[in-house]
Formats: structure tokens, C-alpha cells, sequence
């Protein structure tokens, strides 16, 4: 009786495991405890419905540490301009879902309009300076890569 209660349990939870949706880009994001700040910083700036309803997109998410390494100065000043923080939160994301095994080395456009270049080497993803700490987490409408840098878009 006992093996037949442990298997009964064992189907019910991969039924249950398989069972749960996917969540849009945000939602997954808000789900991992390494890139809070990343995540709070795109409700802040506005652009949460664009990156919950568009896509699908490719984002490469800040982690807590990589926006710790900011200085405060500039930390403090991005959080409190809104238009700013939208523009380096679009300046890490990119058009399509593109998985580490798929990136192609080369400056691809981001959502602010400006380049980022993107390296592959020996399955190391760099985004401009950033290292791909965490890859391929998954979103119903795109991919999230957790990067160990904050991406500040290059003044024109």
C-alpha cells in the first residue's frame, strides 16, 4: 500500500509540476531572488507592460550585485529619473529570444535603439563588459540571462 501511495504522490506532483504555466518575462523575472533590484527597477521606470505583454525578447537581467557595484551616486540618480532607468532597462533587451547556445557574436540593436555587442566564447556570453552569470530562463514570451554588470548605454 505504501509504494502504491508513493507513486500516486510522485504522479500528482510531476502532474502538477508540468501543469503550471509559464509566466510572462516580469513574472518569471520577479520569481528569482538574485536580480530584485533589476526587477523593481522595471516597475519603477514604466516599462513592465511592454516587457509582460511584447516580445518576444531577449533580456539580460542585472543581478542584486551587479547593481551593487554601481556607485552610489549613480545608482541613487538612476532610480530617481525614471526616463534614465527606462533607458538602461531597455538597453538590456534585445529583440527575439535567443538562447546562450544561439548567440552569434556582434552588435545587435537593443530596445533603447542603441548597440550592444554581444561575445561568445567556448560557451562564455559577454553583453559589452557584462558576463552571463545565469542562462536560459525561460518566460512565455522570451528568455532571461542574468548578467554580473549593469550595461549603461554609451553617451552619444
Amino acid at each position: 500500500m505504501r509504494t502504491i501511495t508513493r507513486l500516486f504522490t510522485l504522479h500528482i506532483g510531476i502532474f502538477l509540476m508540468t501543469s503550471v504555466s509559464a509566466a510572462d518575462l516580469v513574472d518569471t523575472a520577479a520569481r528569482s531572488s538574485e536580480i530584485k533590484t533589476f526587477t523593481a527597477a522595471v516597475k519603477d521606470a514604466g516599462v513592465a507592460e511592454a516587457l509582460k505583454q511584447g516580445g518576444p525578447y531577449t533580456v539580460f537581467a542585472p543581478s542584486n550585485t551587479a547593481f551593487d557595484k554601481l556607485p552610489n551616486e549613480t545608482r541613487d540618480s538612476l532610480f530617481k529619473d525614471k526616463a534614465k532607468l527606462a533607458q538602461v532597462i531597455n538597453h538590456h533587451v534585445i529583440k527575439g529570444k535567443v538562447l546562450v547556445t544561439e548567440v552569434k557574436p556582434g552588435k545587435v540593436e537593443s530596445l533603447d535603439g542603441k548597440p550592444v555587442n554581444l561575445k561568445s566564447d567556448n560557451g562564455k556570453v559577454t553583453v559589452d563588459d557584462a558576463n552571463v552569470t545565469q542562462s536560459d530562463i525561460n518566460a512565455d514570451n522570451g528568455v532571461i540571462h542574468i548578467v554580473d554588470t549593469v550595461v549603461l548605454p554609451k553617451p552619444e
